[in-house]
């Protein structure tokens, strides 16, 4: 488990969003919106004290197991898996490559680090709910942490596990909602309005909070809830902007999935520099 001080998180996540712009140029398409906006979110919970893990043991039996449910920003996942020292950052520019070790949604075939294969939207809750049922039979003292977005809620497959992870009373599974408000086919409330979102989990048995996702001291003090034992799941929603830390991408539809241009690209890496 690395715990760094908040100055250094705010570096590490602009190294992140640098890596992040890079991989999709090279790799000629990619999802930068959601990549960029979940980037304070992985940052905090790798560097920031919250999962326990061993980049030297992808299997170690104590680990906190994680769940990039939205596997379309893998990304800046994979950014920080290199920042983490899972493996050498040159491994990054094969982003995308046909059956390369890091494709465009994770594959746990294609890499061992990686706890399951996702990309479908709407099926990361329910095998985290599989891993949390699991280890509770084994008496594991390890969390189960699934990052999704907030157009997954869209997923009826999701609220299904919404509904059973509460009914199995898992307090070791802890979900975290990227809301920068913008799906694939626009912005989420056009597309499907799911408020009062706080309200439905809470209406399922969840503990669930709120926070800045791009705020590292909120962030932090918000997930250090996720090792409270209680016997109910947690739930964190983090507002974030989609394109976040690269001005001409903030807010933009146009950016949920592209390829970059060289200008675009040389524009983008002048501001995180």
């Amino acid at each position: 488990m690395i715990s760094l001080p908040i100055s250094s998180l705010e570096d590490t996540a602009r190294k992140i969003r640098k890596k992040t712009i890079e991989m999709i140029y090279r790799a000629g398409s990619g999802h930068p919106g959601g990549s960029l906006s979940s980037t304070d979110i992985l940052v905090s919970l790798f560097f920031g004290g919250v999962i326990n893990y061993n980049p030297k043991d992808t299997k170690w039996e104590k680990r906190d197991r994680f769940i990039l449910s939205c596997g379309h920003v893998c990304p800046a996942y994979y950014a920080v898996l290199s920042e983490a020292k899972y493996f050498s950052d040159e491994w990054l520019s094969s982003l995308r490559e046909l059956n390369g070790v890091l494709q465009g949604h994770p594959s746990s075939v294609h890499a061992e680090f990686i706890e399951t294969s996702t990309g479908s939207l709407g099926q990361g809750l329910s095998v985290g709910i599989g891993m949390a049922i699991a280890m509770k039979l084994k008496k594991e003292k390890a969390k189960v942490i699934v990052l999704s977005s907030d157009g997954e809620q869209d997923e009826g497959s999701h609220w299904e596990a919404v509904a059973s992870a509460a009914y199995k009373k898992l307090g070791n599974l802890c979900l975290i909602i990227d809301k920068n408000g913008m799906q694939i086919g626009g912005f989420t409330k056009d597309v499907l309005n799911l408020e009062p979102l706080i309200e439905k989990y809470r209406v399922y048995g969840w503990d669930v909070y709120e926070t800045d996702g791009h705020d590292f001291r909120e962030l932090i003090s918000v997930f250090s809830r996720f090792n409270e034992e209680k016997d109910k799941p947690k739930m964190v929603i983090c507002r974030t902007v989609r394109g976040k830390g690269v001005s001409f991408m903030e807010g933009d539809e146009k950016y949920h999935a592209c390829t970059l241009s060289e200008d675009e690209y040389r524009r983008a890496m002048e501001e995180l520099s």
